[in-house]
């Protein structure tokens, strides 16, 4: 439905903070600075040395606070649990001066402000007095990541009615919108002066930081989830009335997050944005300069590839009608119309990128309406499409296993009720193993029945007040059972190889002797890169340990990058027997191909032979640091599951496939393929 409305918009700001000054000087490169043209976030200003010892001086001082506040509550894990609200204010000011991103001479006194902030509540929290937990009204807080172990913040706005001892309330994200500038300084002085484009009487909005500028994609992704984590542990909030929002970038994260975990949300209201590469980079007949692997992986997040998933929740989109972002909503709409679905389009007319007034108070009331009314948690309908056991799961229906990665994969699920119970018919394309999980409640009293693709596989349920059930389909037939656990490709252990960076990840540094001097030189550069690249752009700080120090409980809890070659890195000399690309000083052997081994070097990824739940990747951090600085829609995977690389290439001019001579997914059984 679309509708037009009058009258003039409202501006509005794309990150919903304020902008910091401008400035011609510009401080010195960092040490490790492999891309200075497209580094990201930007170099700042020249900070006097004045400026520069003060400002150290007092985050050293309150580090040694957090320190000793960190002994002191070892016996308190509850207090200790809240040590990262005070963290976010040290990092804040820290990453700062270590980054060179100080913006404007009004962020040397929001530094000081924030570092007496972090003072504060460190001797609060000492003496178990939290009023920062209770507030109303703009509210900081932070969380510590299971990706890095990092502190990371987020914004959230407290209704002035708030007692911690109300019954559940409603929630709405607000995903902010791109500027390169928004330093931790900057997000923190934003959400703690600025409700934002949208506030509630009677809930909750939570504003992400996203870990910077990547649209709400992997470790961004993982923030949003991590921050409601957080924000349930400490408020009352009714997980069937939550709304996913957003504008600009924040509208691509809302139209990627709606569309992926669609069931989740009661609505999902994105502005502007984007939602696929192809149209929005305006590639066109340029489909040839890019790997046919890259395109595939676009896939991984472009909604454009799953509009269907959305009629799985309440969809509100907004464009301007002058905006060139609306092509966004306009690609969605005629994608819901083939498959027989409307879309809800409110345009601000003669508006440009921001809201329009009428249009506000309309995207408002449709919002709440939907948000009043509560997700359906059991749907009659199921619809679920995806191209990655990544996004498996839709209300409750779980895709386990598919016929081919990268390959459109849709299941269509009803319940049908008949006279003495219910029917639940199944339509499946590229799909393998399935389960389903009708949660208590939904079935009380009834027999059930299901058809898998036309099979009636004969199971009978009389009585239950839930119902489980899976299947797995061999030769073209189904039957109930579970997936065989064999090493195969499965959710959360899928690749490609930027997955491993969704969760805990540490990186394994080589002590030994490399094999060759090409490959030496090449693994230090590249770890370096990916250090750097990682604080750099998901602001967080990659945990590094020697191959010697790696424990059983690394193994158990973590994806371990390993750096290095069979020679250099002991774990990888360990698990190098078990892996599919044969590496030795005389070459590396993918299937019958044989590559040079002082002039060639293996990235991958593969569940961990230590630890199957795990993953392990060789040499390589995430795959796409040169595109940081440009279109966040060019923040999608480069190598698939594995590559052979050419080590005169560096990371930096890796675009459009130079520098990469082979390169693959593995088979659903993590087996090597044909080469494309």
């Amino acid at each position: 439905m679309k509708m037009c409305l009058l009258f003039i918009a409202l501006l509005i700001v794309a990150v919903d903070c304020f902008p910091a000054e401008p400035s011609a000087k510009k401080p010195a490169s960092p040490a490790h600075q492999p891309n200075p043209g497209k580094l990201n976030p930007p170099p700042g200003i020249l900070v006097p040395p004045e400026v520069k010892a003060e400002l150290t001086a007092s985050t050293t001082a309150l580090a040694k606070r957090i320190d000793l506040l960190r002994a002191d509550l070892a016996s308190k894990p509850a207090l200790l649990k809240l040590l990262p609200d005070v963290e976010i204010f040290y990092n804040a000011v820290h990453n700062a001066l270590q980054d060179d991103i100080f913006y404007g001479t009004n962020q040397f006194k929001l530094a000081r402000a924030l570092l007496r902030q972090g003072m504060e509540r460190a001797q609060q929290l000492r003496l178990d007095q939290i009023p920062w937990n209770t507030a109303t009204g703009l509210v900081v807080r932070g969380y510590r990541s299971r990706l890095d172990g990092s502190a990371q913040p987020y914004g959230l706005v407290v209704p002035p009615n708030y007692n911690p001892a109300d019954n559940p309330m409603r929630l709405d994200f607000w995903l902010h919108g791109r500027s390169d500038t928004l330093s931790e300084i900057s997000f923190i002085e934003g959400r703690q002066k600025s409700a934002g484009e949208f506030t509630l009487e009677n809930g909750f909005v939570l504003h992400p930081y996203g870990r910077f500028m990547n649209a709400f994609k992997f470790a961004g992704e993982v923030d949003v989830f991590e921050a409601l984590e957080h924000v349930r542990e400490h408020y009352p909030v009714d997980g069937n009335r939550i709304a996913m929002r957003g504008f600009s970038m924040g509208g691509a994260g809302t139209w990627h997050l709606g569309a992926h975990h669609a069931s989740q949300w009661a609505a999902v209201n994105p502005g502007a944005g984007f939602v696929d590469v192809l149209n929005y980079q305006k590639i066109g007949n340029k489909l040839g300069s890019i790997p046919w692997y890259e395109q595939k992986l676009w896939h991984l997040y472009d909604p454009l590839a799953c509009p269907i998933n959305l009629v799985n929740t309440s969809l509100i989109a907004y464009s301007g009608e002058i905006d060139e972002q609306k092509k966004a909503a306009d690609l969605m709409e005629a994608a819901l119309a083939k498959e027989g679905a409307k879309m809800t389009h409110i345009i601000g007319p003669q508006t440009g990128h921001k809201y329009e007034p009428e249009a506000k108070k309309v995207v408002t009331k449709l919002v709440d309406g939907a948000v009043s009314k509560g997700r359906e948690v059991v749907p009659r309908k199921v619809r679920l499409v995806t191209y990655s056991l990544k996004w498996n799961t839709m209300h409750w229906v779980r895709i386990d296993a598919l016929e081919k990665h990268w390959e459109k994969a849709e299941a269509l699920a009803e319940m049908i009720t008949e006279a003495h119970g219910v029917r639940i018919e199944i339509k499946t394309r590229n799909i393998a193993a399935i389960s389903l999980n009708i949660l208590p409640g939904s079935m009380v009293g009834r027999e059930a029945g299901l058809v898998v693709d036309g099979q009636d596989l004969g199971l009978r349920q009389s009585g239950a007040a839930s119902w489980t059930v899976s299947a797995v389909k061999a030769s073209g037939k189904w039957a109930v059972g579970d997936a065989p656990r064999v090493l195969a490709k499965r959710h959360n252990l899928q690749g490609p190889i930027d997955d491993a960076f969704m969760d805990s990840f540490l990186f394994v540094r080589p002590t030994g002797k490399p094999m060759n001097g090409s490959v030496g030189k090449w693994v230090d550069t590249e770890l370096k890169d990916a250090t750097f690249q990682w604080r750099r752009q998901f602001r967080g700080e990659p945990r590094v340990q020697d191959d010697t120090a790696i424990t059983d409980a690394d193994i158990a809890e973590s994806n371990l990058i390993l750096w290095g070659d069979p020679l250099s890195n002991k774990l990888l000399a360990r698990i190098a027997d078990k892996l599919p690309i044969r590496w030795t000083t005389e070459g590396i052997k993918v299937g019958d191909k044989a590559y040079d081994a002082t002039k060639h070097v293996p990235v991958l990824i593969y569940p961990n032979p230590l630890n199957a739940e795990r993953y392990v990747v060789i040499n390589s951090g995430f795959t796409f640091p040169q595109f940081g600085a440009s279109s966040n829609s060019q923040q999608t995977p480069k190598p698939p599951d594995w590559a052979v690389l050419d080590l005169s290439v560096p990371v930096a001019e890796r675009v459009g496939g130079k520098g990469v001579v082979d390169a693959n997914f593995f088979g659903e059984l993590w087996e090597l393929t044909a080469t494309r």
